[in-house]
């Protein structure tokens, strides 16, 4: 569905949207959700919806053993309810921002259902392409190294992934922003650091990081750290 911008959905996404008798989707409780706004332009007459309600956000910590019990029976059931449509002949697209393999709930409906059905997966515009389009800021020239790295990880191993690499992505703040800063200022590359968050949605804020002060970052929020400097 793209990260945000409704203009960044694909021709094949926006095609198959229009034909389907059946979409599902992820939502926080109480919201539309992102994928299903974005979507509603494309959808034909009748389509039967299926929505799952996520049981957690960022309420408690990944790792906790609550948490991934609570997912995995959320994402048990999401599996259920799409194979017994499949099963009954209808196609369903399952939507999702971004690209569906990249830190997308899909993955988890994918693993489930590969082996019983015929599945297509259709590529989306990543969520950090668009922010660096916005951003307008060249990330990788020549051949500087592009490290993806979660806000999540230990401070010590976020420091050693960020010395590895030439340019990066910092996804999954919350309320990791002030580790990252520390890591990024102590490797000497927090003067070069953008802050995007909601990126290419209409609400979105770009900031270098040094104007962002510390606190808990919303759930659509990165940093990006340009690697090679300067003309070449």
């Amino acid at each position: 569905m793209g990260p945000g911008d409704p203009d960044l959905i694909t021709v094949k996404a926006a095609r198959i949207l229009g034909a389907v008798p059946v979409i599902a989707f992820f939502a926080k409780a109480g919201k539309q959700g992102h994928a299903r706004a974005i979507a509603s332009t494309y959808l034909r007459d009748g389509v039967a919806e299926l929505r799952f309600d996520y049981p957690l956000t960022v309420e408690i910590p990944h790792t906790d053993p609550r948490y991934i019990d609570a997912m995995t029976a959320c994402y048990d059931q999401a599996a259920e309810a799409i194979g017994a449509r499949l099963a009954a002949g209808q196609d369903v697209a399952l939507l999702c921002e971004g690209d569906p393999f990249f830190y997308g709930s899909s993955m988890y409906l994918f693993d489930r259902l590969r082996e019983r059905f015929a599945m297509e997966v259709v590529p989306g515009v990543l969520g950090m392409t668009g922010c660096w389009a916005q951003a307008q800021a060249p990330m990788t020239h020549g051949d500087d190294v592009l490290s993806v790295v979660p806000g999540t990880m230990p401070e010590d191993q976020l420091m050693a992934a960020l010395a590895r690499t030439d340019a990066a992505v910092i996804m999954k703040l919350g309320r990791n922003l002030a580790k990252t800063r520390r890591v990024l200022t102590a490797l000497g590359r927090a003067d070069r650091a953008i802050y995007v968050e909601r990126g290419t949605m209409a609400d979105s804020r770009i900031l270098p990081l040094a104007e962002i002060a510390d606190g808990a970052a919303p759930y659509f929020s990165m940093i990006l750290v340009p690697g090679r400097q300067g003309q070449r």
